[in-house]
């Protein structure tokens, strides 16, 4: 099936080659519904076996439960440390919130590296930083992140979030070189592309560039998104008529999505979640036909026009406002 390799690229001044395509490791928390530890296992096996070299998580997911079943899976794969790229995050939990103090990340990432069971993870996120302080972030969680990388915990820094304006706040200051990744989600789809204004800075500052949620955390699905999504009825409603129009064509949304955001260069890498061996080998599939023919024009063209009216909508996120 893989007949093409999945394309690595540079993630900022890290050093360090991703797939295009990551693999995001939430739905191994049941986040998403049931999944067994065999499947979770396959499905990290699967992926790892097309190309998939970066995975993600977080202890948020699943209350825990998507770092063990990643550790479990990619102990599993039997395969040198090396090979394989791992981030998690910390300062956001299920049970207490948000933590984001130079204590809560260091007894933090402790606990991750139990339950994923490595020495050190390649990336450690703070995780959506607008619902906590971002003067606390730049003035004693950053440093606390530092430490734990000359202690040899983590090999790279990284924040998370949803308002843009997040990274430019944190970024400006901070010296040079401190943050090394961002991970920004929902805001390179078809519906939404806001996070293109912004590579530029980003690639200025050298900072390499992840992105989550190519559907839209599941707006570019044909099934109806989840009850919890904060999107405007509008947003929805213009996303349903686009998944129809694509339906109806004998096209899959979620695959001309997918291939959208895996067509900008810039991005490092477009992280998916998966949870299943059909999961992983769709994903993989619809990023080397990308690869072998180039984009559906004429069908994204078409879903561009009917989500015009909504294009580049959000959602508030966070305590914090620009």
């Amino acid at each position: 099936m893989a007949a093409t390799p999945l394309e690595l690229r540079p993630l900022g001044n890290t050093g360090l080659k991703v797939s295009c395509v990551g693999f995001g490791a939430s739905p191994l928390g049941k986040v998403f519904g049931e999944v067994s530890e065999s499947d979770a296992i396959a499905a990290v096996r699967q992926a790892f076996s097309l190309g998939i070299n970066f995975f993600d998580t977080s202890p948020y997911y699943g209350r825990t439960l998507s770092e063990k079943m990643l550790g479990k899976a990619l102990k599993a794969l039997g395969v040198p440390r090396n090979e394989y790229i791992v981030s998690t995050k910390c300062g956001r939990y299920s049970t207490d919130g948000f933590d984001f103090s130079a204590e809560g990340v260091t007894r933090s990432i402790d606990e991750s590296l139990e339950r994923l069971q490595l020495d050190y993870v390649d990336i450690l996120h703070c995780h959506d930083i607008e619902f906590g302080s971002l003067d606390q972030i730049v003035n004693e969680t950053i440093p606390a992140l530092l430490k734990l990388k000359e202690a040899g915990k983590v090999k790279f820094i990284g924040i998370t979030g949803l308002p843009l304006g997040i990274f430019t706040y944190v970024l400006d200051r901070v010296p040079p070189g401190t943050i090394d990744v961002i991970m920004s989600y929902c805001h390179y789809s078809i519906n939404d592309t806001t996070l293109e204004d912004l590579l530029p800075y980003l690639k200025s500052k050298g900072v390499g560039v992840i992105s989550a949620s190519p559907l839209a955390m599941g707006l570019l699905t044909e099934s109806d998104p989840p009850d919890w999504h904060p999107a405007s009825p509008e947003i929805k409603a213009a996303c349903q008529a686009a998944a129809a129009y694509c339906k109806e064509k004998g096209k899959n949304i979620s695959k001309l999505a997918l291939q959208y955001s895996l067509s900008n260069k810039d991005i490092s890498t477009i992280l998916v979640g998966m949870k299943s061996v059909k999961e992983v080998n769709d994903n993989v599939s619809a990023a080397i036909e990308l690869a072998t023919f180039g984009k559906d024009q004429e069908t994204l063209s078409e879903i561009e026009r009917i989500l015009k009216p909504v294009k580049n909508q959000t959602w508030p996120s966070g305590i914090w406002q620009s």
